[in-house]
């Protein structure tokens, strides 16, 4: 985790649940970009780049993906 982030009231509450994503999904980069943070998930001809200006907001949106493209793949 090599990223410095602003000043979010509750960066700190959220630091342990996005060390817990990217150990469970490390292909996942999650990174601070200015005033907001972005995500970038392998895709199959690709990559899904997702920005969000607070990090729960985005950890929110990367559970939500993962876990509709795993029960797609799933489905397969």
């Amino acid at each position: 985790m090599g990223s410095i982030a602003r000043a979010e009231p509750d960066y700190i509450d959220q630091v342990l649940r996005r060390l817990a994503f990217e150990a469970d999904h490390p292909e996942v980069r999650i990174t601070y970009r200015g005033p907001h943070w972005e995500a970038r998930i392998p895709r199959d001809g690709g990559e899904a780049v997702i920005n969000r200006y607070e990090l729960r907001a985005l950890l929110d949106t990367l559970e939500r993906q993962v876990s509709a493209h795993q029960a797609v793949d799933g489905a397969r």
